[in-house]
């Protein structure tokens, strides 16, 4: 199980939105590097990163902010937002992201998703961001008519590292993560998937590592480690238990 704490880059500062909506941000850090970097002290050691602005624009809108992050900090990097070609996808990774992660292209170019994953062998992640079951796209903006399933299966051939799943109603929303949804895609495919969206306590963590979410690789914790409701030795101290008695 790996905690992934968020950065979401929005005109250059770290925010964090609510139910993915652009209107309602909140600005936790105007040094997105130097939040990066208190992370790392904090003991972790991946990172997740969305270029907000690069979501909705459909390329990179955040480069300055990413390669400050790059050069800080020694984290395992994942980046999404905005990555919708080849060469965007091979421009991140030459930068020294670990893994970048398509959303939006997943859903309308799924030929990007498999050459890309062939040719970077799991350094590519799926994003799926759920509204009512249905995939939204272009930065949550648009919803398709595709269930997270639906895209996950198109994929479970093509060497995907992961996908990421959120539940749009819950983000940022401290609601809680969708366990449920996320423990049934996990169990319906062969590709490791992360949980997103609402995490909002170490209960949540607790629930991370119980046997039924055992197929899951990890979660992402953002508003709940801004606001200081998940304590993050705490948490990172919970999962190395947890793993130390397998």
């Amino acid at each position: 199980m790996i905690l992934f704490p968020a950065i979401d880059l929005k005109d250059g500062l770290c925010v964090r939105l609510q139910q993915g909506d652009m209107a309602r941000a909140t600005v936790f850090s105007r040094d997105p590097a130097a939040q990066a970097h208190a992370f790392e002290r904090e003991g972790f050691r991946h990172l997740h990163i969305v270029d907000l602005d690069g979501a909705f624009a459909g390329k990179p809108m955040n480069v300055t902010a990413v390669e400050r992050i790059l050069e800080t900090v020694g984290l395992c990097v994942q980046l999404g937002g905005g990555i919708r070609s080849m060469a965007t996808i091979e421009g991140w990774l030459e930068k020294g992201v670990n893994r970048v992660i398509i959303g939006t292209a997943a859903v309308r170019d799924p030929a990007l998703v498999t050459e890309a994953a062939r040719k970077f062998p799991k350094r590519v992640a799926v994003g799926l961001d759920a509204r009512d079951g249905k995939v939204a796209v272009e930065g949550w903006a648009e919803t398709s008519e595709l269930t997270a399933l639906d895209i996950a299966r198109r994929f479970e051939d093509a060497g995907v590292a992961a996908i990421i799943y959120t539940d749009v109603a819950r983000d940022g929303m401290l609601k809680g993560l969708n366990l449920d949804a996320t423990i049934a895609l996990a169990e319906a495919i062969s590709i490791p998937v992360i949980a997103s969206g609402g995490l909002a306590s170490i209960e949540d963590v607790k629930r991370l590592i119980e046997p039924r979410a055992k197929k899951l690789e990890g979660a992402i914790a953002g508003r709940a480690l801004y606001d200081g409701r998940l304590d993050p030795a705490e948490a990172l101290k919970m999962i190395r238990d947890a793993r130390a008695k397998k």
